[in-house]
């Protein structure tokens, strides 16, 4: 008897029930009852039962189950199963070998100018160097008259900047004014830990720029890729960042610009790139693109101010003239942090109030007022702050006060005084940067005045006036008993604090820089202790004006130093200002003078 044909077994007058989901189990119905009660019994392969089953005179039928499709799903579920995994292996083998024969091929993106094209209208406060790139866009557009003077358009333009001054902006507004294609890849695309992989990148970028021709190529933070090469016999190397260059090099020999092929690099560390990458042929023109001066930024604040509803009282000049050194990157911040600020407070317009205080977190951070500080704290920093603040109004040189606040600011600052220029300065003269270095030191001294001892929150106005002090003796010759000459490198080109050069002098000479730093600094403290010990009356009056208000604009505390009958300075320079608290930063060029020619002197910063 086949156990699968097997249905149910009768034996009257009581019927065992054979189910075929719980083998060797007999159930007994009662009578007229649904509810079945389950005993277990012998396997239907035990020849003994049936022979009892079939002595007793029990009628034993079966008949084929009915129920097909649970056979053909055991029989079809463990192929298909398989045959899953297999095409699950066949895709990971292919798309391995699919990533080996592209790991070598570029990353560069096609910018779609057709969804959002940008031309030179949407840039601003660099008008040269938009005017060098005309010639670039002109030539795209109209190759045959440069061709028929005989004149090569340049193969490279090499963009030269600090961050955030629109370098890349600059790039893609040449092509969407010549209306071509435009490739974007990163210097840091090129390089891989592979050897090889990098070259193999350039090639096949140039591939597809000639395929796409006329178009731009732009390659962004070239210094990643085009850093100089190693000499012979230097221990340092780099083989694969090298091949990269020569590849490059190669790349930009091979190719014509009257193919319409023109290739664009933005670096702000021109020093490092390799001179064989700068030479005519190559790059064959720099453009320097330099933080906008006071037009400049508020032709940048009208642009970013197209989305926003500005109130009528707004005036983007006053903005502007707040902040001197700004990169567009700052002022488009700026815009955004007002806009902000307005949603939040529940207004329909950015107001004037916005904006200054948009100004004010970009350079001193957000205010956090849950930092509650302890009323001799309190106390101390009110002193502190308005002892950089009387430096700023009595000294000549210094720079305007705008603001005082012992309100924190951003990680460390407990209070800040911001001083604002009334025009951008390229050139600073020695009594300036000692009214810098006495206004740095205001602080510490409003300390030591009221006191007779200082705290630690001028460990960071230390720190800057010290960095300024060795810059004036060992950059700017202003150190006496050094002499006129230049001891160290003025660091990265654009590179904000840049990297301490080797050391050209003597041990001897050394000694003498240390000493004259010192005595720089031991003067700016001195002159400004003298200053307030004078007007110490004045000084504790004010601050505890402060203590109270929290915040004085400048003009109220011009207007009470000069009824406490303080001499007010006119004031023409400038500014930047001081943090209090923990050491921070170096300070950035934005603090001090230029270094490199062009770039713009004394945005303001905290104290």
């Amino acid at each position: 008897m086949d156990r699968e044909a097997v249905l149910e077994v009768a034996i009257s007058p009581r019927a065992v029930i054979w189910q075929e989901s719980a083998p060797g189990v007999a159930v007994a119905p009662e009578p007229e009852v649904r509810s079945f009660r389950a005993t277990r019994v012998p396997g239907v392969d035990d020849r003994e039962l049936v022979e009892r089953l079939h002595a007793m005179g029990a009628q034993m039928t079966g008949e084929v189950p009915s129920e097909w499709w649970p056979g053909i799903l055991l029989w079809f579920l463990p192929l298909l199963l398989l045959l899953g995994v297999w095409i699950w292996l066949i895709r990971r083998m292919t798309s391995g070998r699919t990533q080996a024969l592209t790991f070598g091929s570029s990353r560069a993106k096609i910018w779609d100018e057709s969804t959002n094209r940008i031309t030179f209208d949407d840039v601003a406060g660099v008008d040269e160097a938009v005017a060098e790139l005309r010639e670039v866009v002109d030539f795209l557009k109209s190759p045959q008259r440069y061709l028929q003077m005989g004149a090569r358009i340049p193969k490279g333009v090499l963009l030269v900047g600090p961050t955030g001054t629109g370098k890349t902006l600059l790039a893609r507004a040449t092509a969407g004014e010549a209306g071509v294609p435009f490739f974007t890849i990163s210097g840091a695309d090129f390089v891989e830990m592979f050897v090889g992989v990098g070259a193999a990148r350039v090639r096949d970028l140039f591939r597809q720029a000639r395929e796409k021709a006329p178009c731009i190529v732009f390659i962004d933070e070239i210094d990643t890729v085009g850093k100089t090469r190693a000499g012979a016999g230097s221990p340092v190397s780099n083989e694969e960042r090298e091949q990269t260059l020569n590849q490059l090099l190669v790349e930009m020999d091979g190719f014509d610009s009257s193919t319409g092929v023109i290739l664009m690099a933005a670096t702000n560390r021109p020093d490092l790139l390799d001179p064989a990458l700068q030479r005519p042929g190559r790059f064959d023109r720099q453009v320097a693109v330099d933080r906008p001066d006071l037009v400049g930024r508020e032709a940048i604040l009208r642009i970013h101010a197209r989305r926003v509803t500005l109130a009528e009282e707004v005036d983007l000049r006053v903005v502007a003239a707040r902040t001197p050194g700004f990169a567009g990157a700052q002022l488009a911040n700026v815009i955004n942090e007002a806009a902000l600020l307005a949603v939040r407070k529940g207004r329909d317009q950015v107001t004037m109030d916005d904006l200054d205080e948009a100004v004010d977190r970009v350079l001193a951070g957000l205010e956090r007022s849950s930092r509650a500080l302890i009323e001799r704290e309190r106390e101390i920093v009110s002193h502190h702050e308005m002892g950089h603040a009387l430096m700023g109004l009595l000294l000549p040189q210094a720079d305007p006060v705008h603001k005082v606040s012992i309100v924190p600011r951003g990680a460390t600052a407990l209070g800040v005084t911001i001083q604002t220029p009334l025009e951008d300065r390229y050139l600073l003269t020695e009594s300036e940067l000692q009214d810098r270095l006495t206004v740095l030191l205001g602080g510490r001294a409003a300390e030591k005045v009221i006191y007779g001892e200082t705290s630690t929150g001028a460990a960071d106005d230390l720190q800057r006036a010290t960095e300024l002090a060795r810059r004036m003796v060992t950059q700017f010759g202003m150190g006496e008993g050094v002499g006129p000459v230049a001891l160290e490198d003025s660091g990265g080109f654009f590179s904000g604090e840049g990297f301490p050069g080797p050391r050209r002098f003597s041990e001897e000479t050394a000694r003498r820089i240390d000493a004259e730093v010192r005595r720089l600094v031991e003067d700016g403290f001195e002159r400004a202790v003298e200053l307030l010990t004078t007007h110490s009356q004045a000084l504790r009056i004010l601050a505890g004006e402060l203590q109270q208000k929290e915040v004085m604009e400048g003009a109220e505390l011009s207007r009470r130093v000069e009824e406490l009958g303080l001499p007010v300075q006119a004031k023409s320079v400038a500014g930047r200002s001081r943090r209090t608290g923990a050491p921070s930063a170096p300070p950035s060029d934005k603090l001090s003078p230029p270094r490199a020619p062009g770039a713009p002197n004394g945005a303001p910063s905290t104290s």
